[in-house]
């Protein structure tokens, strides 16, 4: 397949792997696709995934390739955080939250990170669209669930005030009986109290 038709062809996928390209042309060997990356042409994000060059690389591309890079997946923990204004810090990785065993992958796009999540718990997520394909989102109240499911900490007082939570941003934007219900699925009556804590502590927030 010569590259000009193929880059037509695959024009709307911001990520495509060597088993898409396959269910069109089977026949397609790998090699090809190291030509073009030699070439410029493509830019290789893990093994079996790719990306055209010429993509530019705006924070929802890189929502769009953290959940093709690694799924099922969906973008949440500090970087939907800082999405919705609610940490002050940049995130320079995207983290997600997979079933799959946790891993990271940096290229030339940029670190990748994801934490591992029990298959039932990948839910409370919205579906976005950029570039004619979607990208999973965590809502804010599942971002912050699924946070404090891996820094139980921040339940203490003071690491609530290190942790420089938006609190007055999050209440104006969240539903706190959906909290509820999402802490509930996790199944754990320690991790409802602590969720039921972290309410408090936002309420209490100057």
């Amino acid at each position: 397949m010569k590259f000009f038709p193929f880059q037509l062809q695959f024009k709307n996928f911001v990520v495509f792997s060597l088993s898409d390209i396959r269910k069109i042309d089977p026949s397609f060997h790998r090699h090809q696709l190291n030509q073009w990356q030699d070439k410029g042409y493509i830019r290789k994000l893990r093994r079996g995934y790719y990306m055209f060059v010429d993509v530019p690389l705006d924070v929802e591309v890189l929502f769009l390739i953290a959940n093709h890079l690694y799924s099922p997946s969906y973008v949440s923990f500090e970087t939907a955080l800082s999405y919705y204004g609610l940490i002050p810090e940049g995130v320079y990785s995207i983290i997600s939250a997979s079933s799959k065993k946790t891993a990271n992958f940096t290229n030339t796009a940029g670190a990748f990170v994801y934490h591992t999540l029990q298959p039932r718990l990948l839910f409370g997520y919205t579906l976005s669209e950029h570039r004619g394909q979607s990208y999973k989102m965590a809502e804010p109240e599942k971002a912050v669930l699924d946070y404090l499911y891996l820094h139980p900490m921040i339940i203490n007082e003071a690491d609530f005030s290190q942790w420089r939570f938006d609190s007055k941003g999050f209440l104006a934007m969240a539903d706190l009986d959906k909290l509820h219900r999402y802490a509930l699925a996790f199944g754990s009556a320690r991790f409802v109290q602590n969720a039921q804590r972290l309410v408090q502590l936002i309420q209490m927030a100057p």
